[in-house]
């Protein structure tokens, strides 16, 4: 990397404590995402406000010191841990005089760096177009002479610079493509139907194992990164169940949930996250390590309820147990049906219960609602 590239790919991050109760979570998030897109920080700038400036967002003083450390330590970029308005994001570019992007806009750069299927790169094309085009205006400061990658990846430099008329029609094509995925989707899950097939959908926040359990289970080498939004493109693979009468199981894996996930990528990604819906059972992989994992479930299943997807059966998979030396376990509710289960998709300790427990659901279902109640760290 030359040193003119390592200087653009740096930033210095902005975060006001409005006395939300997940402040510390939300900034450490904000960390992993400037990580996940190849950015270096430089410098980290905290307030707190009870509520943000129409204008500014952060305040005519805080911008001030903003734009100070801007120039001091020349930096390209700031990244701001908010969603922020057009009109704001206009006024802090022209108060800080450096390119302005929020949270929202982090979020979509890194889904267009990890988009690689036709699918997956539409999608994040129609929520980034979708989303510039409120805030075209005032953001295309000098976009030719851009020597920085974050905030500007997906639609492109030309892109941006079509007139209102030509980013509708490209929206409009959009919508049709993802239309025609969302056929051909149904098509394959009614062939699926037919044929028996139990259809098991592999959901979770963001980095807390899901690709290493799907290429645990199916050997299928989907990338596996400690990054947020490792695995964009669902990936689809079968195996088999053991027992006297094996059966079929279509597994996916899904992309990760966060904090916050921004509306309009949930959107563009429904006919994606429909297929959750569509699945007879529902994994849930959650990091059992976290001090935030009943938070990160808790937003796991506000987007599956989203998607229509809430009443789908769920087994609570408690992963990364080799973390805490913790034993592999299971847990049934009331009826007997497996609810939970502690393993390690690293190391393999307990895979065989989750495949014993999927070769059960073909007689009951797991009930969910004991899963969520269980804390496993309570019992260790």
């Amino acid at each position: 990397m030359s040193e003119a590239t390592a200087v653009a790919n740096t930033a210095l991050l902005v975060s006001l404590d409005f006395g939300a109760p997940d402040y510390a979570e939300s900034l450490e998030e904000l960390n992993l995402l400037v990580e996940s897109a190849g950015v270096r920080v430089i410098a980290l700038i905290e307030g707190k406000r009870q509520r943000p400036d129409p204008a500014l967002f952060a305040g005519s003083g805080k911008v001030e010191e903003i734009a100070e450390r801007v120039e001091e330590l020349e930096a390209p970029l700031v990244i701001f841990n908010h969603d922020l308005s057009p009109a704001q994001m206009r006024n802090l570019t022209a108060k800080i005089g450096t390119r302005v992007i929020d949270r929202t806009m982090l979020i979509l750069d890194i889904f267009a760096l990890r988009a690689q299927s036709h699918e997956g790169k539409v999608q994040v094309e129609l929520a980034q177009l979708k989303y510039l085009s409120t805030r075209l205006v005032g953001m295309n400061m000098d976009m030719g002479q851009q020597k920085f990658a974050v905030g500007a990846r997906g639609p492109g430099e030309t892109q941006l610079e079509l007139d209102r008329r030509k980013l509708d029609r490209r929206v409009h094509l959009l919508n049709d493509r993802l239309k025609q995925i969302k056929r051909q989707r149904a098509l394959q899950r009614r062939s699926r139907s037919r044929s028996d097939v139990l259809l098991v959908s592999i959901v979770g926040y963001t980095n807390a194992g899901k690709s290493t359990l799907f290429n645990r289970l199916t050997h299928a080498g989907t990338y596996v990164a400690n990054q947020l939004f490792a695995t964009l493109d669902t990936t689809v693979r079968k195996l088999f169940l053991p027992g006297d009468s094996p059966r079929q199981v279509v597994l996916s894996d899904t992309v990760g949930f966060i904090r916050h996930l921004p509306h309009g990528l949930v959107a563009a990604f429904r006919s994606t996250l429909e297929e959750t819906a569509q699945a007879d059972l529902l994994l849930h992989v959650v990091d059992v390590n976290s001090a935030e994992r009943n938070d990160q479930v808790a937003e796991v299943n506000k987007v599956l309820a989203e998607v229509g997807a809430q009443l789908i059966p769920q087994i609570l998979l408690y992963n990364k147990i080799d973390l805490q030396g913790m034993a592999a376990d299971v847990r049934r509710d009331e009826y007997g049906n497996i609810a939970a289960i502690q393993l390690s998709a690293k190391t393999g300790e307990g895979i065989n219960l989750l495949r014993d427990a999927l070769a059960a659901v073909r007689d009951a279902p797991p009930s969910k609602n004991v899963a969520e109640e269980w804390h496993p760290l309570n019992e260790h």
